[in-house]
């Protein structure tokens, strides 16, 4: 990516590295990871146990820049979403969910999104660029020294597709996960993909325990086609196939994400096809309430499931012995729950 070269553009291997090249000490980049996410400080001057000369020459060559907050929005049950500006005036956003107990963030890992699934607000706009690891780790320390809270559990579910900027979605997961950073259990980082098949098979050979959400939407192939046309060219029984690898390289259970839209995704047949895809694998299947957009642009065509339809199939997925569950949504009323995310909505 063309700019400045950011000190949060770096993976800890590359911060490793570049200090390594820098003749300085391995141990430095603990220290540097620290001031830069577990600190979370604003300037290099801050970083008080790196040498002076060491602080002038990463202000020159790897500047420290962070996401100015341009909005805050509350919503009525709590959950608040953030409007970031980057560096190159980029704008992303990001949700906080907060209960009793914890802190969940949604996070972005693109400005805007290449897929446009039909359902969804964010892709209208398309794909700006791709974050960098930082960029994403940044969204998290917004919320946190906002709310004055540690960061619980990170959701890789807003703008973008996160298997589509994989190299640096995972080097973000790790400095979530590393104790000299955030400290966040690999179990409490989740990354939600529209089922990009070999991304998936790669995840599953990754050594930490990141947690995997599926979008799937519809199990008959016709409809998710529809609703998710960029996914044509990957099929539902390779999809499926990719999952049952996943579980038995990881032991882990993905969750299936399913936006339900009244006579599009819940019908008999979908309903059917959603259990013949679920049986025999490892899986929690969401069901999820279809947020409508409030802008002109965003009046997509689709209304949302009755509340009776969704205990109906959460009924006839659980009878099966599926794993199943209806999940609320939070922060619609701010443009803040799945599938509201659109930056260009400020602009």
């Amino acid at each position: 990516m063309s700019g400045p070269n950011r000190i949060k553009q770096y993976s800890i291997e590359g911060l490793r590295s570049l200090l390594l090249e820098w003749g300085e000490p391995a141990y430095r980049a603990n220290q540097l990871l620290h001031w830069l996410y577990a600190a979370a400080v604003s300037s290099y001057q801050e970083m008080s146990d790196l040498p002076f000369s060491l602080r002038l020459r990463l202000e020159k060559e790897a500047p420290l820049i962070t996401p100015q907050v341009l909005d805050r929005r509350l919503s009525a049950d709590g959950s608040l979403k953030y409007l970031l500006e980057l560096w190159d005036g980029s704008l992303i956003e990001t949700v906080a969910i907060p209960s009793r107990n914890r802190l969940s963030v949604c996070f972005s890992t693109q400005v805007g999104c290449a897929l446009g699934c039909a359902f969804c607000t964010t892709g209208i706009g398309g794909l700006v660029r791709s974050l960098d690891p930082g960029e994403m780790v940044d969204q998290l320390l917004v919320v946190s020294r906002d709310l004055d809270r540690r960061v619980d559990n990170a959701v890789a579910m807003g703008e973008g597709e996160p298997f589509a900027n994989y190299e640096a979605a995972l080097s973000a997961l790790r400095i979530m996960n590393a104790s000299t950073a955030l400290g966040i259990g690999a179990r409490h980082l989740t990354v939600s993909t529209c089922g990009l098949i070999k991304q998936i098979e790669r995840f599953a050979q990754e050594p930490e325990q990141f947690t995997l959400a599926v979008s799937l939407h519809s199990a008959v192939q016709s409809t998710r086609d529809l609703l998710m046309p960029s996914l044509c060219n990957q099929p539902l029984d390779r999809l499926r196939d990719s999952l049952l690898l996943y579980a038995e390289i990881t032991g882990r259970r993905p969750s299936l994400e399913v936006t339900l839209m009244d006579s599009v995704n819940d019908t008999p047949k979908e309903v059917s096809a959603l259990l013949a895809f679920s049986r025999g694998l490892l899986c929690h299947v969401n069901l999820i309430p279809f947020n409508k957009g409030r802008s002109p642009d965003a009046d997509l065509g689709f209304k949302p499931s009755s509340p009776i339809r969704f205990q109906e199939i959460a009924a006839i997925l659980q009878d099966a012995g599926i794993a199943c569950s209806v999940r609320r949504s939070r922060g619609s009323d701010i443009q803040g729950a799945c599938g509201q995310l659109k930056g260009a909505l400020y602009r």
